[in-house]
């Protein structure tokens, strides 16, 4: 299968010169089509910066990336913007909602920002709802719904483009773990019966063990993960 996501020789830092701090040390990385890859580390070893950079959320400060065959490396704000509406779902550990739409209409705004005809748009969201098993919910507003259910709202509405790349950055860190455990089954359901591309980062047993490679980010460069960073599941 071809490379979803290609990083080469990844630089960046927080920060200016000459006060900058390196995050990013000459990371690479390949992801291929269908593939779910968990990156895992310690808190601050640069999880989050990685998968801003991959997602187009901000530019490197060196270093190449292509996500689909495009490169994301120099281009503008609206160029990413673009991007990221086209081709990448991106789930954050806040949902982020918007407060005054419905359920099912916070998971139909990629579609409305893509011009999708309204017939197909209810049509996919419908669909996406009850796979996230949120259909009885479509007219409610996120804040008459619990906080596990706003999170599977932003994994439905980050799948309803059909993403080339779904990018989740600790997608389940203000849940507790039972609350977790759902969020995380559905990420996991949707990407494999989709046959789609995700690169997560999680520190989830459950999710690590059943990932297709799990990589450590360590010292600004990626790894792949030994066992005592793969354990069992921790749910059935």
């Amino acid at each position: 299968m071809g490379a979803v996501v290609v990083v080469e020789d990844l630089h960046h830092s927080h920060g200016h010169a000459p006060a900058a701090v390196p995050v990013l040390r000459g990371l690479s990385l390949t992801v291929r089509r269908g593939e779910l890859v968990a990156v895992t580390g310690r808190p601050g070893a640069g999880r989050t910066t990685l998968l801003g950079l991959v997602g187009g959320l901000d530019t490197p400060v060196s270093g190449r990336i292509t996500v689909d065959g495009v490169r994301l490396d120099g281009m503008g704000e609206q160029e990413r913007l673009r991007l990221r509406r086209d081709r990448i779902g991106i789930v954050f550990p806040s949902p982020g909602l918007l407060p005054v739409l419905t359920v099912a209409e916070n998971v139909g705004v990629p579609l409305r920002l893509r011009n999708v005809p309204a017939h197909e748009r209810e049509e996919r969201v419908s669909r996406l709802l009850a796979e996230a098993g949120l259909a009885e919910l479509a007219g409610r507003r996120p804040d008459e719904i619990g906080g596990v259910q706003r999170q599977r709202v932003a994994v439905a509405r980050a799948l309803a483009i059909r993403p080339a790349l779904l990018v989740a950055d600790e997608p389940t860190a203000l849940l507790g773990p039972d609350e977790a455990a759902g969020v995380l089954e559905l990420l996991y359901t949707a990407v494999r019966t989709r046959g789609a591309t995700a690169l997560v980062a999680t520190r989830d047993p459950w999710l690590l063990s059943r990932s297709d490679r799990v990589l450590e980010l360590r010292d600004g460069r990626l790894r792949e993960a030994g066992p005592e960073l793969r354990p069992l599941p921790a749910r059935p």
